[in-house]
């Protein structure tokens, strides 16, 4: 899924950090038409037919995903079906304006990580982008943690990846609890 459907944009500077797993699973010609090229839009999914939502990151989703509302009722429906919501990088992005059915932002007292404002700088995009990540999950009252910049890190509160080098380790969390869900029959 992605904001309009069709075809989702890359951006080529995230395209260096991929290596040749990644770059496996990029090439495959399933993942390319269904994840890349013909993507659903948001009124095509059926939030109770999933069990977790992924925000990708990338710096175009702190455009697409913070006040998207279509996107925002799919992933709190599957939340509130007890489903799994999941960013990596900016991603992020997607969770920070969510809300629960009381109006209360999901992210507050969750533990969390995020590209980070020192990150941000080092990737030269701070002047560029429209907020901080980081910044706004504070004023969420998110427990916000950090690893130093561009170091692999994750947590499973909400499983959240701080930068590029963590999309393995938010892929196996949500793995692990994709099939221990599957095993107990949720």
């Amino acid at each position: 899924m992605s904001p309009n459907g069709g075809l989702v944009p890359l951006d080529p500077r995230s395209m260096k950090y991929m290596d040749e797993a990644i770059w496996n699973v990029y090439e495959d010609k399933d993942f390319l038409q269904r994840g890349t090229q013909n993507t659903l839009k948001p009124n095509e999914i059926k939030p109770n037919e999933y069990s977790a939502i992924y925000y990708t990151g990338g710096h175009g989703v702190m455009w697409d995903f913070p006040d998207n509302s279509e996107i925002q009722a799919i992933a709190r429906q599957i939340y509130m079906n007890n489903g799994y919501l999941v960013s990596l990088c900016h991603g992020i992005a997607g969770l920070l304006n969510l809300k629960d059915d009381q109006g209360n932002y999901i992210i507050a007292g969750k533990k969390i990580t995020v590209f980070t404002t020192s990150e941000e700088i080092l990737a030269g995009k701070k002047k560029q982008v429209p907020f901080l990540n980081q910044k706004i999950a504070k004023s969420r009252d998110a427990i916000w943690h950090k690893k130093r910049f561009y170091k692999d890190y994750a947590l499973i509160d909400i499983i959240t990846g701080q930068n590029p080098f963590s999309v393995r380790s938010v892929a196996k969390p949500l793995i692990r609890e994709l099939n221990n869900a599957n095993n107990l029959g949720k």
